[in-house]
């Protein structure tokens, strides 16, 4: 993948070393329409929703990545290297990869929550991907 450098935000306290495997759970809040469409296998809002592929999900997008951590509830935001092919995930317009495990190689933040700036900024950026995709 050349000189990426690629973010993971989800499972709360993993260090440098550990290799994230998929089918970690995430946690479930209540009111929380994500968590709701997931438990019943389904998308919310055209995203987020199950995945077809036993993979680890990584993006260059640190906010993306951000997004995620704090979507698992406070988990947290790490740097990470693929382990295995890496693939362009096309179920999400923002960009985004996946390979067979992904190794930590840094901890960025712990119990991850985003600020409304951020929560702004990547609702831009994701309209904008969605649009270059035609998911407008």
């Amino acid at each position: 993948m050349g000189t990426l450098i690629f973010y993971h935000g989800g499972v709360d306290g993993l260090m440098v070393g550990d290799v994230l495997e998929p089918g970690h759970s995430r946690r479930q809040h209540d009111g929380c329409p994500w968590c709701e469409a997931r438990a019943k296998g389904e998308a919310h809002m055209g995203m987020d929703g199950p995945s077809r592929w036993a993979s680890v999900y990584f993006t260059p997008n640190r906010l993306y990545a951000k997004f995620h951590a704090s979507m698992y509830g406070r988990g947290d935001l790490y740097r990470v290297e693929p382990v295995g092919e890496v693939v362009r995930s096309t179920e999400d317009s923002m960009e985004s990869y996946r390979a067979p495990t992904a190794r930590v190689v840094a901890v960025y933040e712990r119990a991850v929550l985003l600020t409304m700036t951020e929560r702004r900024k990547l609702d831009r950026e994701w309209a904008a991907a969605d649009a270059l995709m035609g998911r407008v």
